[in-house]
């Protein structure tokens, strides 16, 4: 499949965001969700000449690539990272709108951190062969088994190495996560984009038929058109493509009728979502400079760790990344705990005086967001088959599309893209399941 950048980027100037009731009329195509698969998808359909309408629960377009400007300074909520760019279509449509982006630098070492004291120069180092071993291991895992299992019996460097991976990468626990979906992944030359890759993102869905506000509810699929039901009414479309995140489908946010196939809840079965979560906190330079690191990282009770990341493209901000469990609990506590958790443990690493310097603080809750149930989808171990089994069509007219189904190009946004356009093809062909 080709895709060019003509492909994805819109003409128009801004979006049709409007929030009436949903027109009774029919259209050819309905697309559920309005992040960077159902803006693909519906670009795509509406250049083969097919009448679109995209319905979208939040009132802005984006899903999980997000740029947030809440604290007055911008931060990317949600995707970060162009990932693969030699293949990534998100690199060539920021070319299209001049849109600068960065080569990902490895950045500064790390200081590390156990309950707020440092580790030993030794402790770091046995930390850092812990990690060769993980990479040993992942290269010759044979099994769909998990990360744990693919390293056990090993020292508790090289566990507590997996858990780094799986948290920082996935956003999930090791135990749960496919070693052997990890090894599908595609690799390449990762970018990013100083200005927000969620604003990239929203600047290229403009121009589509959006109705922002409006949570589809219901799908029935089994009269002469697929009914899609929201709160202001019914749609009627000839085929649907939904590209709801998989926590949105697994907790069973949208009702179908009759209920889907056997394989397709088989799929949703063998995925999962993390709960990659993010604190950003304003900070006041001159109250806490000078640090010894713009990297800091820290093991606190239970194993759970967290990664802090001061001045991204020179802002003042410190974001803060942890996944997993420790993730969820934080993400579940709400804003003010977690702002207040990252506050203390900063304090604890790089002094009292981080408290003075904290003028704000935002929490990027993914896994409690009711339209995402968690950060991106991850294959649980032994389930290998679900990404390409939830890529099928059911009934000829339910195409799922999304970074979950996205194969190697799973967990991003360029997945997310690719899978949108693949669907929207699927329909313009006249393939069915």
């Amino acid at each position: 499949m080709q895709v060019t950048r003509r492909s994805i980027v819109l003409g128009a100037a801004a979006v049709a965001a409007v929030r009436p009731s949903v027109a009774a009329s029919d259209v050819d195509v309905a697309v559920i969700g309005a992040g960077a698969a159902g803006i693909a998808a519906a670009q795509e359909l509406t250049r083969s000449g097919r009448s679109v309408m995209v319905l979208e629960a939040r009132d802005r377009v984006g899903g999980r690539a997000h740029t947030d400007t809440s604290l007055g300074i911008p931060f990317d909520a949600g995707a970060l990272y162009i990932h693969w760019g030699e293949r990534n279509p998100w690199r060539k449509i920021a070319e299209e709108l001049k849109v600068p982006l960065e080569p990902d630098g490895w950045g500064e070492v790390p200081l590390v951190f156990r309950n707020g004291q440092r580790l030993s120069e030794s402790e770091r180092a046995r930390r850092r062969g812990g990690f060769g071993w993980v990479w040993s291991a992942i290269e010759q895992a044979g099994e769909d088994r998990s990360f744990v299992d693919a390293v056990r019996n090993a020292p508790q460097e090289v566990l507590d190495a997996a858990a780094g991976l799986t948290l920082f990468s996935l956003g999930e626990d090791p135990q749960r996560v496919s070693v052997a979906d990890y090894q599908e992944l595609w690799s390449g030359d990762d970018y990013l984009v100083p200005s927000g890759y969620g604003a990239l993102v929203a600047r290229a869905g403009q121009g589509l038929p959006v109705r922002l506000g409006t949570p589809v509810t219901a799908i029935r699929w089994d009269g002469p058109a697929v009914e899609i039901e929201t709160a202001t009414g019914i749609l009627k479309a000839g085929a649907v493509v939904v590209t709801v995140p998989v926590g949105v489908l697994k907790a069973e946010g949208i009702r179908f009728t009759p209920d889907l196939p056997s394989a397709t809840r088989d799929a949703l079965d063998g995925l999962g979502m993390g709960a990659y979560t993010k604190i950003a906190l304003r900070i006041d330079r001159k109250r806490i400079e000078p640090l010894e690191s713009t990297s800091y990282f820290e093991i606190g009770d239970n194993g759970a760790v967290t990664s802090y990341d001061f001045w991204p493209f020179e802002r003042d901000l410190m974001i803060a990344l942890l996944g997993g469990d420790h993730g969820r609990a934080v993400c579940e506590a709400g804003e003010r705990e977690a702002v207040a958790f990252a506050t203390d443990r900063l304090a604890a690493m790089v002094g009292e005086r981080a408290r003075k310097a904290v003028t704000g603080g935002r929490l990027a809750a993914w896994w409690t967001d009711p339209y995402a149930h968690g950060s991106y989808s991850i294959v649980k171990p032994g389930r290998l088959a679900a990404r390409e089994a939830l890529r099928q069509p059911v009934g000829g007219r339910i195409h799922f599309a999304g970074e979950a189904t996205a194969g190697g190009g799973a967990m991003t946004v360029g997945g997310a893209t690719l899978e949108g356009i693949r669907a929207a093809q699927t329909i313009i062909r006249g393939k069915s399941g």
